[in-house]
């Protein structure tokens, strides 16, 4: 028998696991999603494609998908009655719930659309969502610097040839994948497991004559093959993608990175934490894998500022623990 989203969710609130208002938004959520993935699926055909004139606060360009996603996002979710604020890598501060709106006990943070580089030539992008308890009082940019280990849920969406929901709630990883005849979310994928082992690796080489010295010596390592220090052969792949590199993480294992490198080195990295290395994070470890920054738990960090960003090496156990190790040789 196929499990809706709607069922898992009501099954979940029965169980006591999560509640009502965490329901309502994970479900907000993958509704839309869909809107979402509409607007991907049609591409040039709805004139949603190509750059819209504008930059995000980090100074990037943005896609016309990005700001069509990030207004999508926004109000799927503040009507719910279960947010309190939300923050959005696209937008420069924090959006309080209208007050036309219930407050809810809850803060998102959002990616609406990973993978922008992707999008004009119809490879894999998604949707990146973390979810805390809001704090008592006014929200303001400061209430949404909560530690990753705090986290009540998190997920993406990936849109690809499957439309696939993946999150977890503190109980292990599950994945949905959308019926495009129905419009449901069918439960595809429970208790999802990352291997402790691997032999395969993500990371964008082109980059590697600017990354510090602990990640060149520890890829050249990986490159040498059987016969290096690792004394097995691993293989490389690279999608541009956080959701989609995380997607392949969680299905059949590997290490994904994204150091820091040398031409902007005041910026501790890449990624950023709150929208991207903290839901991913979360979603690794509950799949029994793990994720650092190369010197500590991502998780564990305590956030300094809304679009602060850093390195993330996530995966397979063993592998990041290598990467460690590599770190305290130098």
């Amino acid at each position: 028998m196929s499990i809706t989203l709607s069922q898992y969710l009501t099954t979940a609130v029965q169980n006591n696991l999560i509640d009502s208002e965490l329901s309502a938004l994970i479900s907000a959520v993958a509704q839309l999603s869909k809107d979402i993935n509409d607007k991907v699926t049609h591409g040039a055909l709805a004139g949603v494609l190509g750059m819209a004139g504008t930059d995000n606060v980090q100074g990037e360009h943005q896609k016309k998908l990005d700001v069509i996603s990030n207004e999508l996002f926004v109000s799927g979710v503040e009507w719910t009655g279960s947010v309190a604020g939300m923050a959005s890598e696209e937008m420069d501060d924090c959006l309080v719930t209208p007050s036309q709106f219930k407050r809810g006990k809850y803060l998102i943070t959002f990616d609406p659309l990973d993978g922008s580089s992707n999008i004009d030539i119809n490879a894999p992008i998604g949707t990146i969502f973390s979810i805390t308890k809001a704090p008592e009082g006014e929200i303001t940019n400061e209430s949404f610097l909560i530690p990753g280990r705090q986290q009540v849920a998190a997920g993406y969406v990936m849109y690809s040839p499957q439309t696939i929901l993946t999150f977890s709630f503190g109980k292990g990883v599950v994945m949905f994948t959308l019926n495009m005849n129905t419009g449901n979310y069918i439960l595809t994928k429970e208790n999802v497991q990352i291997p402790a082992t691997t032999e395969e690796f993500a990371i964008n080489m082109s980059n590697m004559r600017h990354w510090a010295a602990p990640v060149k010596e520890y890829v050249k390592d990986l490159l040498a093959g059987k016969d290096g220090p690792l004394g097995k052969n691993y293989n490389m792949r690279w999608v541009a993608a956080m959701v989609a590199e995380v997607h392949r993480v969680l299905c059949r294992g590997g290490i994904f990175m994204y150091p820091w490198d040398n031409r902007k080195p005041e910026q501790p990295g890449k990624l950023r934490l709150m929208y991207e290395a903290n839901p991913m994070s979360f979603l690794i470890e509950q799949a029994g894998g793990a994720a650092s920054t190369g010197k500590g738990a991502i998780l564990d960090l305590q956030p300094e500022k809304l679009h602060q960003r850093v390195p993330v090496f996530l995966g397979a156990k063993e592998e990041v623990a290598r990467v460690e190790e590599y770190h305290k040789k130098f």
